[in-house]
């Protein structure tokens, strides 16, 4: 059982930076697509950005720009940069694990953005 833990969330001003982390049990993300996902109060959960095993990045149009993913070479960690935060990013942040057949969510952390 893979479990994923996610660290690094807090409150920030408008403008602000945060760097989230999602620590695997295991090298995984070999394998598996590490993925970022976020869902805001009284709002459906949402992806933020893919990483394919293979290095491919997809980001939600709501990100581009700001928010930057990336992953260690053990490729048991994975780590979400986030620039000039605004506070429609509130939300609570969730690593995400997958492949064919086979998914795992962390626990979530929580960002707030406020002045």
């Amino acid at each position: 059982q893979v479990q994923l833990v996610e660290s690094g969330g807090g409150l920030v001003q408008p403008g602000g930076s945060l760097r989230l982390s999602c620590a695997a049990s295991g090298s995984i993300f070999s394998t598996y697509s590490g993925n970022w996902y976020r869902q805001a109060p009284g709002k459906q959960r949402e992806v933020v950005v893919t990483m394919h095993p293979g290095g491919t990045t997809t980001y939600a149009d709501s990100v581009k720009g700001r928010f930057t993913i990336s992953r260690d070479n053990a490729k048991n960690w994975v780590y979400l940069q986030m620039y000039n935060l605004e506070p429609e990013d509130t939300a609570v942040y969730y690593c995400h694990a997958t492949r064919p057949f086979s998914t795992y969510w962390g626990q979530g952390t929580q960002v707030t953005v406020s002045s």
